[in-house]
């Protein structure tokens, strides 16, 4: 049953190239008017979905839909609408000797298969990136979700329907272990596979696949404070990466401070508390927090604590010697997310731009913009940490692979 899905959602892939930038946007204009028409219908078979998980699971924010974040999604596919199409753009042309034309053109991947948790926006955000990109999109959410993907898929494809496009451009695979063993090896019908989820989701489709993959990795973030580094900055920038929303992967999981500015350390983690934040500490960091910090939110960290996506209302700090030992912390558990450096000094905030490999480096910015439609994109696919093909939030752009068109009059080869 399942390659079957897949046979015809390899058929519908064939559809969409004809489709012209205009009609790809007008439908997706469609979907955003419709996903809000139908904001109860969905959110209803989100509360089904919530009701089945235990509301101190770190999923259940994600899970979570309410009228503003599907307004929210609604907003990003109308931006996503409105975004030039990536598809037939000559990225490179040359005339060769004999004449012969070579042009190097933009064109989709056809399908795109993307396995995700317990996030239904997904569902919108990989659609709408997909048909504008040309592309068919292959589902496949965690059971948690399933109720709500469901409901996202029914109202998508109503409208492809109306307009008398394939209902499998939108194609939700059944939840469960066959599906995901289907999709991982279906070399003849999904062209790329991207996971977005936790990092034990990730390792999986890395291990499992036959099919290419572009990896969306787990976001170990940090935070650096510089000794040149300003306090009000600081705290706000700090305050905000760990707080906005835990749950997502461009949040703060490690505040690196300068041994020289300990002293400040209880003014940048003070807000911190007003959320319940537990810091995990280490020896000197403890110290300098003890007694200014609420102690039943202050521990003593351990080196497990250390390289841990939280994704929780909890937060390491480690103590370092400069912005050398900093970035050596860094190389050693971040993810290749997203990393910021506090400071005033030019020449350190060089350095660290220079020194870190991750996909985004911040300066004096919160890492809580690791996001596509921050980054102008509209909306994102994933956030890949990777370094063949795309890296950092993908857009429109980054659903794209070329080929070569060559033209002349007559030219062969001996």
């Amino acid at each position: 049953m399942i390659q079957d899905i897949l046979i015809q959602a390899k058929e519908a892939s064939r559809s969409t190239t004809s489709l012209s930038e205009h009609m790809r946007s007008k439908v997706l204009l469609q979907v955003a008017d419709a996903i809000d028409a139908n904001t109860r219908y969905i959110l209803n078979a989100n509360k089904e979905d919530l009701f089945r998980m235990n509301q101190e699971d770190p999923k259940y924010d994600r899970l979570k839909l309410t009228a503003e974040r599907i307004a929210g999604i609604t907003s990003d596919m109308r931006a996503v609408a409105a975004l030039p199409s990536p598809l037939g753009k000559v990225l490179e042309s040359r005339v060769r000797p004999n004449g012969m034309q070579i042009d190097k053109v933009s064109v989709p991947f056809g399908v795109v298969g993307v396995i995700y948790e317990a996030r239904p926006n997904v569902t919108a955000d990989v659609f709408g990136l997909c048909f504008k990109s040309g592309n068919v999109a292959v589902l496949k959410g965690g059971h948690e979700a399933d109720t709500s993907n469901r409901a996202i898929c029914d109202v998508i494809r109503d409208v492809l329907t109306l307009n008398g496009l394939p209902r499998e451009i939108c194609t939700l695979l059944p939840t469960g272990r066959e599906s995901s063993s289907e999709m991982l090896t279906a070399n003849d019908y999904i062209d790329v596979i991207i996971p977005r989820g936790s990092s034990s989701l990730i390792n999986f489709v890395r291990q499992s696949a036959t099919v290419p993959v572009i990896e969306t990795g787990a976001g170990v973030c940090h935070t650096y404070f510089d000794i040149d580094g300003s306090t009000s900055i600081g705290k706000e920038i700090v305050y905000n990466a760990k707080t906005r929303r835990v749950s997502v992967c461009n949040a703060l999981d490690c505040l690196l401070i300068a041994r020289g500015r300990l002293a400040d350390l209880p003014e940048i983690c003070k807000r911190l508390a007003d959320n319940n934040v537990t810091i995990y500490a280490d020896d000197e960091a403890f110290a300098a927090l003890s007694g200014k910090y609420p102690e039943a939110l202050l521990q003593h960290a351990t080196d497990d604590d250390y390289g841990r996506e939280w994704l929780d209302y909890k937060m390491s700090v480690k103590t370092v010697a400069d912005v050398e030992e900093a970035m050596d912390h860094i190389a050693r558990f971040g993810s290749g997310h997203s990393e910021c450096i506090v400071t005033e000094d030019n020449n350190t905030s060089d350095a660290f731009c220079r020194g870190v490999d991750a996909a985004c480096v911040y300066v004096n910015v919160s890492t809580a913009f690791t996001d596509g439609a921050q980054f102008g994109l509209g909306a994102e696919i994933g956030i890949s940490t990777q370094k063949l093909h795309a890296r950092g939030p993908m857009g429109l752009k980054e659903l794209t692979t070329y080929k070569y068109l060559i033209s002349g009059n007559g030219q062969v080869r001996w």
